[in-house]
């Protein structure tokens, strides 16, 4: 999903700059943990991910909307904001978020992040597709190349699984529908504010990821008793994937140039392998200059052009 920023908005009282280094160290470290959450709950608690992903956001979505009702926000849709509200959804909740849970089944934390991180390359190709989207120049074009060529850096020293690289390609599947999901939101004009459009958006998603979760036989595949793992990745994503780390991103959107709060996109990669190298993950240094590598790709893109007022956010 997308969120506007407002690079110059007057406030009354400036919020503290304790604050916003709270609010930062909010977003990167809960969005920078989430995959390892996420691997425990796919890698060791063989959770099915449809289910799994679809109940989370399915609980987080109607915390939300049930936040902004209670703030007096009207919850009504129109015909055409709902269809676009759900296709968006398509793209973001039930094809991204899946996917990547589904990848998460074999791919390592780490590596998840690293594959992840190379949305903002997608997002700059795939608006060049777009009716009047931006054109990369040869910087852009660079930085596709740059970022593209650190994912192979990755698997170097690594060898060649198939089934292994199969899961991979779901990640990096992930990482471009979520950067469709994210060109289409940034292109639709929703005329309702922005928690009800992400409330929404997380409530078809979770609806839909249940539908398919039935629809592939994954009630088959719940474990006969939830562990304690299970239930504590389950509330980690929720509470700091899907609502803290998504508050204080969007705080800090209005508060901070957006410019700033872009910083995530280098940030949170690079705090996943780090988690994941605690958790004892392999990270070695065909790894480290991978994510280097595509970071400076990723710098190269998101420079080629005047910074949006408008960040996509990551899959959680």
């Amino acid at each position: 999903m997308t969120t506007e920023s407002a690079d110059e908005i007057p406030h009354l009282e400036p919020p503290s700059s304790w604050a916003i280094a709270v609010a930062f160290c909010i977003v990167f470290f809960a969005w920078g943990t989430t995959y390892l959450a996420t691997s425990i709950a796919m890698k060791e608690e063989h959770m099915p991910p449809g289910l799994f992903g679809g109940v989370r956001l399915l609980a987080a979505g109607t915390i939300l909307l049930l936040w902004q009702f209670c703030n007096g926000e009207s919850l009504l849709l129109s015909a055409g904001d709902f269809a676009r509200l759900f296709l968006i959804a398509a793209f973001l909740f039930l094809s991204s978020n899946f996917l990547i849970s589904y990848g998460q089944k074999k791919v390592e934390s780490s590596f998840a992040a690293i594959l992840i991180a190379t949305t903002p390359l997608w997002m700059g190709l795939f608006a060049m597709a777009w009716p009047s989207g931006e054109r990369l120049s040869w910087r852009g074009w660079v930085g596709l190349a740059i970022g593209f060529a650190g994912i192979v850096l990755t698997k170097l020293d690594a060898g060649f699984n198939f089934f292994e690289e199969v899961y991979a390609l779901l990640i990096l599947a992930s990482a471009a529908t979520w950067a469709i999901g994210s060109l289409i939101s940034r292109h639709f004009a929703l005329k309702v504010p922005h928690f009800t459009s992400a409330g929404y958006q997380m409530l078809f998603g979770g609806i839909s990821q249940i539908a398919l979760g039935s629809a592939i036989g994954e009630w088959n595949d719940l474990p006969p008793t939830l562990t304690l793992g299970a239930v504590w990745a389950f509330l980690y994503l929720l509470v700091f994937g899907s609502l803290l780390g998504f508050v204080a991103f969007n705080w800090l959107l209005g508060h901070v140039p957006a410019s700033q709060v872009g910083t995530y996109a280098y940030v949170n990669p690079t705090i996943a392998v780090f988690i994941g190298w605690c958790a004892g993950e392999s990270v070695d240094q065909w790894i480290l200059a991978g994510i280097a590598v595509i970071l400076i790709g990723v710098y190269l893109v998101r420079s080629d052009h005047a910074p949006s007022k408008e960040i996509e956010v990551e899959p959680d």
